[in-house]
């Protein structure tokens, strides 16, 4: 049977995405940031992505039997309107509204996506429109995309969705069974992002440099067992200092946050600035230590048993990015394989909802091989794009991309690299990157301070040939989306210290061959120049400004930064003609 499913993300007013899969396969997968150059692009709708999905399928809007949402209304007679309302009795409007009218969001959410099947011309009232709960969206899109066959345990953690906040269940022929979920406040996605908010990020963008900063702090220094708990099969948050709202929120500048004044009671003044200083690192390292230490009881208790039948677990959310984590998982020796959705967050439900509704209608989903799934861009487009901007830029088409791009690597100068489809979910995989040599002393420090403007203490990520990771590494076990760290072999610490984290691990992304061949090829021709078949790969863009689309956004990022460099296809970009050479 034939069936073509359009997904569509937004529904929690951040990270709108749409995906397209035509008869069980993944054609086209983006996400409105992008296009939009707009980070997360809040409160918008999945417009320009879903347009580009259809015209890169070479369908008409009319050929789409099924819409799918990542959103679903909650019937009063499950617990979850109820526990929301009894954990919120301090903001007895929240509760009663809960209640009464809980499903609100759903409705008002409804109305924006036939807005939106409007605009795309799709007509509304001739194509069948699908909610999936949100949970379930995520656990789709880490089981339905992960290949296993085997009955596989499925873990979802994430903020909140409808009101879960966390999804415990199994996988078995093409099935998703539910076994628990947990329900807002009580949750360690929503935890980890009040105390993100604390530690002066943003909540939903800034988690991952608190991971980032947890390194260089001694988690045993503060006790913040105080904040959750887990119990008798139960998550407990403590709502006197987090996942907080109404009047119990700590306010400044007219902004409320998801801490209380409790919490600044107790830890003192909320961080303020780029520095990663005390008792800030610490803070960092027993949020993480804590969460580590919550989600690996509820998994045990949850999914033990069905792990120790297959050894098989796929997972997503948005705390499916934390990548220390998943160390921990992988190194658990009844772990076989750990799949994690690349696109973890809200962005990936778009691919969740559409591969759950195919499934439902007896179509399955084939296995996520790659992320390479948003646009490309041909030479004489690049070359147009070069044409029309305003640097006036210095390009020049070359022959033996690979060779050339590795010697300015291998010489200690970071390119910006844009080859191929753009990928889809946060982490830059060889189309939209900015490399370095991992073996040059201070080309991380120098792409931090002079190209993506950020923080000095963030860390950056090796992308290197499949063959090379088991030797890199303590732990053999694949990695293609950057979603693992693991601890780095004491040889290559010193081979390529510029990709070593502070407690001596990289985030890794391990190439196969036949996925990205530009990239492949890129990396053994680094090899014979270095002795090591690494790079240095960061994502193409600025501190704050959504990952690069087009050539233009190349352009713009690239004259708007200090970076010399740019290959997009075969077009070599040079700031100083003298670098021709």
């Amino acid at each position: 049977m034939s069936l073509t499913v359009l997904g569509l993300s937004g529904a929690l007013n951040h990270d709108p995405s749409a995906a397209l899969y035509i008869d069980g396969k993944l054609v086209a997968a983006a996400e409105e940031e992008r296009f939009v150059r707009d980070k997360h692009a809040k409160n918008r709708m999945p417009y320009e992505a879903a347009k580009f999905c259809i015209e890169q399928a070479g369908i008409k809007p009319e050929d789409i039997d099924v819409v799918a949402i990542p959103f679903a209304p909650i019937s009063i007679t499950e617990p979850h309107r109820w526990h929301f309302a009894k954990r919120y009795w301090y903001a007895p409007d929240r509760a009663l509204d809960a209640i009464i009218n809980g499903n609100r969001r759903y409705r008002r959410y409804k109305k924006k996506v036939t807005w939106l099947l409007e605009q795309l011309g799709i007509n509304p009232k001739k194509v069948e429109l699908e909610s999936v709960e949100h949970h379930l969206a995520h656990a789709s899109s880490a089981y339905h995309c992960s290949g296993f066959k085997e009955k596989t345990a499925i873990m979802g953690i994430d903020g909140k969705g409808e009101y879960a906040t966390t999804f415990f269940g199994y996988g078995e022929n093409g099935k998703i069974h539910k076994i628990k979920e947990f329900i807002d406040p009580d949750s360690l996605g929503g935890l980890y992002g009040a105390i993100t908010e604390f530690l002066g990020f943003e909540m939903l963008d800034g988690e991952y440099k608190v991971m980032g900063m947890a390194p260089y702090g001694d988690p045993t220094k503060y006790d913040f067992s105080r904040l959750a708990k887990f119990e008798d099969g139960e998550l407990i948050i403590n709502t006197d200092y987090a996942n907080v709202i109404g009047l119990r929120r700590h306010k400044d500048k007219g902004k409320g946050y998801y801490f209380s004044d409790k919490l600044i009671d107790w830890l003192g003044p909320k961080r303020e600035g780029d520095i990663a200083d005390e008792p800030y690192i610490h803070y960092a390292a027993s949020m993480q230590d804590l969460f580590e230490k919550l989600a690996l009881q509820m998994m045990d208790y949850y999914l033990g048993d069905i792990i120790k039948e297959t050894g098989k677990l796929a997972f997503a959310g948005g705390c499916a990015l934390n990548v220390k984590f998943n160390q921990k998982i992988v190194a658990r020796d009844e772990i076989k394989e750990l799949f994690v959705q690349p696109a973890s967050g809200d962005s990936g439900t778009a691919i969740g909802a559409a591969a759950y509704v195919s499934e439902a209608r007896g179509v399955p989903v084939e296995k996520l091989e790659h992320v390479y799934l948003g646009p490309s861009y041909t030479s004489e487009e690049v070359v147009a794009a070069c044409a029309k901007h305003e640097g006036n830029p210095n390009w020049q088409r070359i022959d033996d991309v690979p060779q050339r791009i590795a010697k300015i690597l291998a010489e200690g100068h970071p390119v910006a690299w844009f080859q191929g489809r753009m990928e889809f979910g946060p982490r830059a995989l060889g189309g939209r990157s900015i490399l370095g040599c991992p073996s040059v002393e201070g080309v991380a420090d120098k792409i931090n301070e002079q190209i993506k403007f950020r923080e000095r203490w963030r860390p950056f990520c090796p992308s290197m040939l499949s063959r090379v990771a088991p030797e890199m590494f303590k732990v053999d076990h694949p990695a293609p989306y950057m979603t693992f760290t693991f601890e780095v072999n004491e040889e290559w610490k010193t081979r390529v210290p510029e990709v070593v984290h502070e407690d001596g691990t990289a985030r890794a992304q391990a190439l196969q061959p036949g996925v990205n061949d530009p990239y492949y090829q890129l990396m053994e021709e680094m090899e014979k120049l270095t002795g090591n078949a690494v790079v240095m790969n960061t994502s193409l863009n600025r501190r704050g400004e959504a990952m690069v689309c087009s050539p233009t956004d190349a352009l713009n990022m690239f004259f708007g930064s200090d970076l010399e460099y740019l290959i997009m296809e075969d077009i070599l970009v040079v700031k100083d003609p003298a670098g021709k050479s």
